[in-house]
């Protein structure tokens, strides 16, 4: 459970809610940690015939996850709430399995889609108490996550088939 800083907020989302998206953000956040962290390690590891296309692919991936993972730490901030930001507190919040860089082309792929679908669950599973708490902006950015995330499953599938 995160720490809550500011506690006078009003602005029509009641404190319960408040607490239950910012948690859920925060299980979010250190998944998307954990696949920025993963994809970076792929990106410096990758050997084989798709080398240029993965190393360039993961290097377009890990700086999008870079940008997202700060818009969500500022979100759950703007509920009020302190963001987790250690190795420690990620790796308790997250469902992402870590891999060596020490792995094969086409598993690295196939481990990539295994992170990006667990995000996807936890994006999804915000949405309720979001919708319930009327917090559109929270619904927006759990909307544009989840396309960036379906999107590139989609594309990195399409490099096994």
């Amino acid at each position: 459970m995160l720490k809550q800083q500011f506690t006078n907020i009003n602005d029509g989302i009641p404190e319960e809610f408040r607490t239950k998206v910012a948690n859920g953000l925060a299980e979010m956040l250190a998944d998307s940690y954990s696949l920025y962290l993963k994809t970076h390690n792929f990106h410096w590891n990758v050997t084989g015939p798709m080398f240029n296309t993965l190393h360039l692919m993961f290097e377009t991936h890990y700086t999008e996850l870079a940008l997202a993972v700060d818009l969500i730490a500022e979100r759950i901030r703007a509920l009020g709430f302190i963001a987790p930001g250690s190795y420690g507190e990620f790796a308790k919040l997250t469902k992402i399995k870590e891999h060596s860089g020490d792995t094969d082309a086409n598993d690295m792929i196939k481990y990539l889609i295994e992170s990006h679908e667990m995000v996807i669950k936890t994006a999804r599973g915000i949405f309720p108490n979001a919708d319930d708490a009327n917090d559109q902006v929270t619904l927006d950015l759990l909307t544009q996550r989840l396309q960036v995330h379906e999107k590139t499953v989609w594309m990195l599938r399409s490099l096994l088939n």
